[in-house]
């Protein structure tokens, strides 16, 4: 009997390659290539830097040694220039001194000068001084025996005026006053009036005043002239003293008008010595001793 054969054995077939490993090794490749690339660049970058570095390094030797160069003719344009200042300095402090003694010798020279002609000055206004003197001295006696005979006549003059000073207060008027009943001395003139002053025991105040709407100050009182009658030889007054206003009406010429006030112990006085139309003219009197102000 024939026995069955066995059966004919076939191998598996092989499993497909996985996907996307292609792509993968596209990638990988084109980044070898990327980097082989970047080194090619990197390598001519950095030769390229060496190169200019290279060249930097000669330029800057370059010019340190021109610096270097410079430098040392420098120095020595500065050294030769420092030698030549301290020769002009050298020269110009001999020069200076020279000048100094130059100097010094030209001004004691004028000092003697000066001096000479100073004593040779004072000696010519001694001179002229002792003459002037003598002048003067000569003029002095002879002016002096004139004062001498001018203060004769003088003295003759001061008499006399005296006399006459005395006769004229001999003379002066004694009216009693409208106050106080006493005598008082009166002036009718101008004459009489400087006698009045010349005895020193009151102080006179002389005033002309016209007719108006305002007082006038005559002394430290207001006058108001408010009538005057040249023919019958009258007038009225208004006089204000210590802010109060008094009228002192129809009043004769070389009257005396008394009143008091709060400055003094003795009364004030008014004497009119001329009437004219719209006008009179006279004077104020008062005492020398005022009371004192609190």
């Amino acid at each position: 009997m024939f026995e069955p054969a066995d059966p004919i054995t076939t191998a598996p077939p092989p499993p497909p390659p996985p996907r996307g490993s292609g792509a993968k090794t596209g990638i990988l490749i084109a980044i070898l290539i990327l980097l082989a690339g970047a080194c090619v660049y990197l390598f001519v970058q950095t030769r390229d830097l060496r190169a200019d570095l290279d060249k930097t390094q000669d330029s800057l030797a370059a010019e340190v040694a021109s610096l270097k160069e410079q430098s040392a003719i420098t120095a020595e344009s500065s050294h030769r220039t420092v030698e030549r200042l301290r020769d002009q300095l050298e020269t110009a402090r001999r020069q200076a001194s020279m000048a100094a003694g130059q100097a010094k010798t030209d001004a004691l020279k004028n000092i003697e000068d000066t001096r000479k002609k100073l004593e040779a000055a004072q000696a010519l206004q001694a001179q002229q001084m002792n003459s002037q003197i003598s002048e003067v001295k000569q003029t002095t006696d002879t002016k002096f025996s004139a004062v001498g005979t001018e203060v004769s006549g003088v003295k003759s003059d001061v008499a006399s005026t005296k006399s006459e000073l005395e006769k004229t207060i001999a003379d002066l008027k004694r009216t009693a006053g409208d106050v106080d009943g006493q005598g008082v001395l009166i002036a009718t003139n101008g004459k009489e009036l400087a006698a009045l002053r010349a005895l020193g025991e009151r102080n006179y105040f002389e005033f002309k005043l016209n007719k108006s709407k305002s007082p006038q100050k005559v002394g430290d009182i207001l006058l108001q002239l408010k009538k005057a009658d040249p023919k019958h030889n009258r007038y009225t007054l208004e006089v204000t003293a210590d802010d109060k206003k008094v009228e002192k009406k129809d009043r004769n010429i070389n009257e005396p008008l008394q009143f008091y006030t709060s400055k003094a112990r003795q009364p004030y006085e008014i004497v009119v010595n001329a009437v004219q139309k719209n006008e009179v003219a006279g004077y104020l009197s008062t005492p020398k001793v005022q009371n004192q102000r609190n």
